[in-house]
């Protein structure tokens, strides 16, 4: 792993015993005790996950929002100053480039957050689309970033704050710029997990420090395998799994972030798919035992295959594994499957793709 990018953090990772792993290009901790008792950390405490690897992005100009509900699914002109909203960076044959989130500052202030393994690719494709004259600055390298998730978190960060009371008091993707253990941070009320919680953008330097004070707090140190099953649980896409270049957004239940009112790249094909439906759609997967469906494996109904798994893993809070799939629209909640497990049937059950309901 010489030749792999580190974030602010990665010394103290494996100071503290994290098992590093290849992520994305970075060397990224996968989980330091287990994966288990990570997980039922997050959803009965706190947790905080060193997610530096994501891009940092700033946009200014005084055509900024102009581009940016270009260049975005969601109605970016609905933020107020202090909001942030989940989108897509769309392409123009109607896939989508990746899924992100995007921050109003104000009227010519905009932040971004965007996927480490797209990092290159989505920087490359918004600064073709940039005939706006809006300057474009990546603030990766010079930031860290570190997401705080839980029923404890809130609590937790703010107790760490002067500003403490104005965090707790922030809604949903509402942010604010804050003090937390004397580092200063953009603190922005989000996450990935079904839990509530901050993710914190600090300068690099500061990283350690607030790393350091949050898990003297209480707030268990957290490794991307836990990551990955809150957030299957939590019913939440994972770009390359369900989301890709090639398929649209909305076979992956994703309208919600379309606008149905304004033009952007490749909103025909986007209101395509939404007036005559998509050839599969993404469904959960429970299974009755504790086995972990293969991304790619077939789901079957009466032996016939109805579609294919696309993120699979073990839920410590349901007790069993569970998975997405995208399948046959006709293939309804509530359906027995059978999945193929070398040669072995395993019974599960069509649900909801969101397993959990947010705490």
């Amino acid at each position: 792993m010489t030749d792999l990018k580190t974030t602010p953090l990665t010394d103290l990772h494996a100071q503290l015993g994290g098992r590093l792993v290849e992520f994305a290009g970075y060397r990224m901790p996968v989980q330091y005790t287990s994966i288990i008792a990570e997980s039922q950390a997050v959803r009965q405490g706190a947790g905080m996950f060193d997610v530096s690897h994501m891009a940092r992005l700033e946009f200014r100009g005084d055509r900024v929002l102009e581009f940016l509900e270009w260049i975005t699914t969601n109605d970016v002109a609905k933020l107020t100053d202090g909001n942030g909203q989940y989108s897509i960076l769309p392409n123009a044959q109607g896939g989508a480039v990746d899924d992100i989130i995007v921050y109003r500052g104000h009227d010519t202030f905009f932040r971004m957050v965007v996927n480490a393994s797209n990092h290159a690719k989505d920087v490359a494709h918004m600064t073709a689309l940039n005939t706006f004259g809006v300057e474009i600055t990546d603030l990766t390298a010079e930031t860290a970033m570190i997401a705080v998730q839980g029923p404890r978190a809130v609590e937790i960060v703010a107790g760490l704050s002067p500003q403490g009371s104005a965090l707790k008091d922030l809604p949903f993707f509402g942010t604010a710029e804050a003090e937390v253990a004397g580092v200063s941070c953009f603190a922005a009320r989000s996450g990935y997990t079904g839990e509530d919680g901050f993710e914190l953008v600090c300068p690099a330097a500061g990283a350690v420090t607030l790393w350091q004070a949050l898990q003297s707090a209480g707030v268990m140190p957290c490794g991307l395998g836990s990551r990955d099953v809150l957030r299957v649980e939590a019913g939440l896409p994972l770009y390359g799994h369900e989301l890709t270049d090639d398929l649209s957004p909305l076979a992956a239940s994703l309208g919600w972030v379309v606008s149905k009112t304004k033009s952007f790249v490749g909103s025909e094909h986007y209101q395509a798919a939404r007036a005559n439906g998509t050839p599969t759609k993404l469904q959960g997967i429970r299974m009755n035992g504790r086995r972990i469906p293969a991304v790619g494996a077939d789901v079957l109904v009466e032996g016939a295959s109805v579609g294919q798994v696309s993120s699979g893993v073990y839920s410590p809070t349901l007790g069993c594994g569970i998975a997405f799939a995208f399948l046959d629209p006709a293939v309804k909640a509530g359906t027995p499957i059978t999945i193929d497990f070398r040669g072995q049937a395993e019974a599960g059950t069509v649900v909801n793709k969101r397993f959990l309901k947010p705490s």
